[in-house]
């Protein structure tokens, strides 16, 4: 590689020798318009396309979150996209009008997934009724305007493959996202033909050591890297950014992990994941 990343002790952190990477990465998870990020929002583009991230997929987590993820994607043609969707989380504010809201965001250029949507027993933020409730809503959208759909599932995989699978055969296609689960939801997921979509969870050596042996599972054709920004910030990372904020940069030092599990060249990673980002969601390049 021509470009080094160098993770120093300045307030520019990260940062990188003069010439850029010779890697290109698409962060296909980044909740870029959280509120953490609304003091240095450039600069944190910046470092990500310093870093060799040449695009990013802005998640949209409520119908308030979904229209400025596309405001914002609309404002970075070619280097941001955006999905449109209610996280289960928010199940429970799921109406007519959010409905109507995704559907008229569906139709603008930028917007390439309906999601992030699913089911989270964990939290139970919302009711289970309601969750199940809001992600039949979002598929039935994603079959209508065939887009993939950007997928969530935590502590209730038999109601979410109860839902999505039928679903399945209507849809353009998926992503796992952030997936941290075991060898069942793994084996069923790609039986759907759904990718898989590795944060820097497993860069964790305490809650992240399967994935490494699950990784090995996945094939590279349905592999995809993401961040969850500002979320999931890599432990394994020996200098820690401010306010310990994960933001795309670190996009290269999760890639980097994955190659290392899998054995292979950095470049075979980066090659792989960005194509299967392209072919799913259907961005330039593809």
């Amino acid at each position: 590689m021509t470009g080094r990343l160098v993770f120093c002790r300045c307030r520019r952190w990260p940062t990188r020798s003069k010439s850029r990477a010779v890697v290109n990465l698409i962060d296909i998870g980044a909740n870029l318009t959280h509120d953490s990020f609304d003091r240095d929002r450039a600069q944190v583009l910046q470092r990500a396309w310093d870093a060799g991230v040449n695009h990013i997929v802005v998640t949209g987590t409520s119908g308030q979150a979904s229209a400025a993820a596309a405001a914002l994607a609309a404002r970075h043609p070619g280097q941001l996209s955006a999905t449109a969707g209610v996280h289960p989380h928010h199940a429970s504010e799921f109406a007519d009008s959010t409905s109507e809201l995704l559907a008229a965001l569906t139709a603008r250029p930028e917007v390439v997934a309906v999601g992030e949507t699913g089911l989270d027993y964990f939290r139970n933020y919302s009711t289970p009724r309601d969750q199940r409730r809001a992600f039949e809503a979002q598929l039935d959208l994603a079959a209508e305007v065939q887009l993939p759909v950007f997928l969530h599932q935590r502590d209730a995989h038999d109601d979410f493959m109860a839902i999505l699978e039928p679903a399945r055969g209507k849809v353009a296609g998926g992503v796992a996202h952030c997936f941290t689960g075991e060898q069942r939801e793994l084996s069923e997921y790609l039986a759907l033909d759904l990718y898989i979509g590795i944060t820097g969870w497993i860069c964790d050596e305490r809650r992240g050591h399967h994935l490494r042996r699950l990784l090995k599972q996945i094939p590279l054709n349905r592999l995809l890297l993401e961040t969850d920004a500002p979320y999931l910030l890599p432990r394994d990372l020996v200098e820690k950014p401010p306010g310990r904020r994960n933001e795309p940069a670190l996009l290269a030092h999760i890639a980097a992990v994955v190659a290392s599990c899998l054995e292979v060249p950095i470049a075979q990673v980066a090659e792989a994941t960005t194509a299967n980002a392209r072919r799913l969601f259907g961005l330039p390049g593809a």
